[in-house]
């Protein structure tokens, strides 16, 4: 792993940090949505990612075109293999895995391209990938990311997604179990109805409590977390009281029934795959955490999210 930031390092991207969320840019697990609303970015293929500067970009500015999947065919020339479409948030999108505040699809568990990943799709020896996630993605969001998916005709769908459902600003405000359930059904639905025979693996949501756990035994991570990143659990990180412990718990035990819920939905689907909570109870390490935010998956982390995920596919 690169080495954690220096002091200095630190402080700038606690400032780059502090600018986003006056500006209202850096939401839950990334900064590509608003109150759960994220961007329709058209269709990213993995050759040719979109700019990651860390800024949201005008419609007109995704570096793909609004015709739709038929005008960007030819960015992913059509060798014989098998289509993967991957579907989510910051965590597929490889937010902050290579920079700060900035999405690094090269190094997606899923569909990248860096050889240390070793992503699904390269041991799967899947060439023709396209990432459909959107940092800052929420539940509510999945179904458009399906539209968008099916309409490439999968022979492979990997969704991992819910999150930023639970890094709420509060436990209060998180999304219902209920609302949640219903997304996930109508995505797997517009899949279903476009692509019928594609297989689908549903990574699980993963533990935000290990999480905080793990990071705030580094000041870095403490210095970090205090501007903003997913405060219904990482909000005063240093409190042991009953009441921020009541609250982590309430947390986590959202994030169980969120992927309860995706159990339930995926074992009704023949051709779906659930990951039977493999990344829920991953033990993160501080070199599977990103170095800028402590939050999201470092480079190693996504290698780690890749080997999860192979290890419930690659034999099939």
């Amino acid at each position: 792993m690169s080495p954690r930031p220096t002091p200095h390092a630190l402080t700038t991207t606690a400032g780059a940090l502090a600018c986003l969320l006056g500006l209202g840019l850096l939401t839950g697990c990334g900064s590509g949505a608003d109150d759960g609303q994220s961007a329709d970015r058209g269709a990213t293929a993995e050759g040719t990612p979109d700019p990651g500067d860390g800024e949201e970009r005008d419609e007109g500015d995704r570096g793909t075109s609004d015709a739709g999947p038929e005008a960007d065919a030819e960015a992913v020339p059509d060798d014989g293999s098998p289509v993967l479409v991957a579907l989510g948030d910051s965590i597929t999108t490889g937010f902050d895995s290579c920079g700060v505040l900035a999405d690094c699809p090269e190094v997606s568990w899923s569909t990248g391209t860096e050889p240390d990943v070793e992503s699904l799709a390269s041991r799967l020896d899947i060439t023709r990938v396209w990432n459909e996630a959107v940092s800052g993605a929420r539940m509510a969001d999945l179904p458009a990311q399906a539209q968008r998916a099916a309409a490439r005709e999968p022979d492979l769908v990997t969704v991992l997604i819910g999150a930023n459902d639970a890094c709420a600003a509060t436990p209060a405000t998180m999304t219902p179990v209920e609302d949640f359930r219903a997304d996930f059904e109508e995505a797997l639905g517009i899949i279903r109805d476009g692509a019928p025979d594609a297989r689908l693996f549903v990574a699980s949501v993963p533990d935000l409590q290990h999480l905080w756990e793990e990071g705030r035994q580094y000041p870095e991570a403490l210095q970090v977390w205090r501007f903003g990143i997913c405060p219904s659990m990482l909000a005063d990180p240093e409190a042991l009281t009953p009441q921020a412990e009541e609250r982590r718990t309430e947390v986590r035990e959202r994030v169980v029934e969120y992927n309860a819920a995706l159990a339930e939905v995926c074992a009704d689907d023949v051709n779906c795959r659930y990951d039977d909570g493999a990344v829920f109870e991953y033990t993160f390490t501080a070199d599977d955490l990103s170095e800028w935010d402590w939050f999201h998956p470092s480079r190693e982390g996504q290698r780690a999210l890749a080997e999860l995920a192979y290890e419930r596919l690659g034999e099939e």
